[in-house]
Formats: structure tokens, C-alpha cells, sequence
């Protein structure tokens, strides 16, 4: 996938008006999941990001612990000087769009280093199994 269909995807996703607005969020959302995921996870997700993509998710240091997904959003907020509810819509617009590039298999591995809740921003029920 081009760094232009991702974009576009970013864009129909959070029916963003322009190019600029959905890349001002794909990039916001994309450093702060950089910061979040270790391993061969974020070794896998770099390597099926278009170039630029992978550059400004790689730019982060991850975390030592990923934070809760409400903290992500936070972030997110504050990178885009917005509220959390509009924040939440731009996170979940990119990690869906993130979705065709990673496939079944790719985001179920992530979903299962990040903490509990990551999986609606990802357009995922949350499910928790049973004790």
C-alpha cells in the first residue's frame, strides 16, 4: 500500500475534508502508537507501513509499558490540540484504516500486547474471556 492510499483511507474513514487534515492525524496517531508497541510487533507493523508512515511511527521510543488506551487518546488530544471525543474518532479512523495493511493476524498479535480497550479503537469487539 502507498503512503497515498493510506491517506485516502485515513481520510474516508474520519471523512476528513482535506489531505492535509487526515495526514495532520495519521501522523499524530501514528507517532503515538510508536510509542506503544515492542518487539516483533512494531517490527512487523514497520514493515507493512508505506515509508513515510513507517518513519513517523518508528520516530517514537517505545515505552517501557504501553499505556491504557484512554492515555493514548489523551495523547492524541493533546498532539492535535482538540478534545478526547474528537480525538477518539481520529485514533479509531487510523487504526482502522491500519487494519488493511496489517491484516487478521498482524492486529490480533498487537491487540494482544496493548492493554484492554485498544481493541474498539481498532473497530474490534473487546472481549475478555470468561475466569
Amino acid at each position: 500500500m502507498t503512503w497515498h492510499h493510506l491517506l485516502q483511507q485515513v481520510r474516508d474513514a474520519g471523512h476528513y475534508t482535506t489531505d492535509g487534515e487526515a495526514e495532520h492525524v495519521l501522523d499524530a496517531v501514528l507517532a503515538a502508537l510508536g510509542s506503544q508497541l515492542t518487539g516483533d510487533e512494531r517490527r512487523d507493523l514497520q514493515a507493512v507501513l508505506p515509508d513515510r508512515a513507517s518513519a513517523v511511527f518508528s520516530s517514537r521510543t517505545p515505552l517501557p509499558r504501553p499505556v491504557a488506551a484512554p492515555a493514548l487518546v489523551e495523547t492524541v488530544a493533546t498532539a492535535l490540540n482538540t478534545t478526547p471525543l474528537r480525538a477518539r474518532w481520529d485514533v479509531t479512523s487510523v487504526l482502522f484504516a491500519l487494519t488493511d495493511l496489517t491484516g487478521e493476524r498482524l492486529t490480533s498479535r498487537i491487540l494482544t500486547q496493548l492493554p484492554r480497550g485498544y481493541a474498539l479503537l481498532f473497530g474490534r469487539a473487546d472481549l475478555t474471556t470468561a475466569a
